[in-house]
């Protein structure tokens, strides 16, 4: 904390940024226009996604869902005592990055830290959030303002994160178990957004091994497995199993699809599956389709019961793991090094390292990193 009693200083604001959504029917076409910009991707195409949206009324949960974690992030930061103000931008909608950036300048901002709301490492759960940034700080230069941005580490290990979907998968499995399920008959799979493999084989410094998205979805896989198994004297094998494929039938996607393996599963005697997305923050549109409505259909036609283990969504947990973020990158934009707990593994980076998870149809500029 500052002499001045200000634990966020220098930043004297929070710029929640997320994916966006549509609000209402007459959005999604535009919506999955912006979503789609630049791969040449038809109308037609698009409207058949678009149905996905039109089944929940035209409105994507993911506006409401940010909405409400900014409240309780509020919240958390007013109860201790921190009042900088939090603002809200979207990649794909309104309020677009530029129109908070735009806001921040009015209201005198100058320096703001940014949470993402995904936890993971790579191009589009991350890097793309930070051309994103990178181009709207571009606009507000070229209308001469200026807004200097942060963002705190990848959180997937942070505690906040990492031991909330923990604690959550615990008391989905102890549910199910004392509902009468044989431990023999449940499997336990956790389900986040596929992407290109040469996306997964690329993302993480350019320095390293690569892998790094499939690798922390693994390692937190393992290690909330290995939790679910001490707590509650089980010895379960937690599989990780991915959704929302969205590219070309020749271009390869990580899998197994989740529909897929409740395939197999079912032939091979599980009669109840825990499904736990670790991979999402909040219950948007590809956690409400993608699992509760199509896998949940795969599996009632496979006759398996499915239990879907809610996101961290608002928990309390999770959203102070947010304020200690911000705080945390608050004392190192000060140049002190405060504690940076993880789980599992080592904490992660703020700023990203040269060649971080890289755009491979073309270099763009992008911010909070060091290339």
């Amino acid at each position: 904390m500052t002499a001045d009693g200000d634990p966020l200083e220098p930043y004297d604001g929070i710029l929640l940024l997320s994916f966006g959504g549509p609000e209402r029917p007459e959005d999604v076409l535009p919506f999955l226009r912006t979503v789609t910009a630049g791969k040449n991707i038809p109308d037609e195409r698009l409207e058949q996604v678009g149905e996905h949206y039109y089944g929940f009324g035209g409105r994507s949960p993911i506006n409401d869902q940010n909405r409400a974690l900014i409240r309780a992030l509020r919240a958390e930061l007013d109860r201790r005592q921190v009042q900088t103000p939090i603002l809200w931008g979207n990649r794909n909608f309104a309020p677009f990055t530029r129109e908070a950036l735009t806001q921040a300048h009015e209201r005198g901002i100058r320096r703001l830290v940014t949470v993402i709301t995904s936890a993971y490492s790579s191009y589009s759960s991350c890097r793309q959030y930070r051309e994103d940034l990178a181009a709207a700080q571009q606009e507000l230069a070229d209308a001469g303002l200026h807004v200097e941005i942060d963002k705190v580490r990848t959180y997937v290990n942070h505690p906040g994160f990492s031991r909330t979907n923990a604690r959550l998968v615990t008391e989905a499995v102890r549910g199910a178990l004392r509902s009468g399920t044989d431990v023999a008959d449940l499997r336990l799979l956790f389900v986040t957004h596929s992407i290109p493999t040469a996306m997964d084989d690329t993302s993480g410094p350019g320095d390293e091994l690569g892998n790094a998205y499939s690798r922390q979805h693994h390692s937190l896989a393992q290690a909330i497995t290995a939790e679910v198994n001490a707590t509650l004297d089980t010895d379960l094998d937690g599989e990780l199993v991915f959704c929302s494929r969205s590219g070309p039938p020749n271009q390869p996607w990580l899998e197994p699809d989740v529909n897929d393996r409740l395939e197999e599963l079912a032939a091979d005697g599980a009669r109840l599956v825990v499904l736990a997305p670790i991979g999402f923050v909040s219950d948007h549109m590809e956690v409400v389709y993608d699992l509760d409505t199509e896998a949940a259909r795969t599996a009632e036609g496979l006759g398996v019961e499915l239990v879907r283990v809610p996101t961290v969504g608002v928990d309390a947990e999770f959203v102070s793991g947010l304020a200690d973020l911000v705080l945390e990158r608050a004392a190192q934009a000060r140049g002190e090094t405060p504690p940076s707990p993880a789980w599992p593994g080592s904490p992660l980076r703020s700023t990203c390292a040269p060649g971080c998870c890289p755009n491979l149809r073309e270099a763009r500029p992008a911010l909070c990193g060091q290339d």
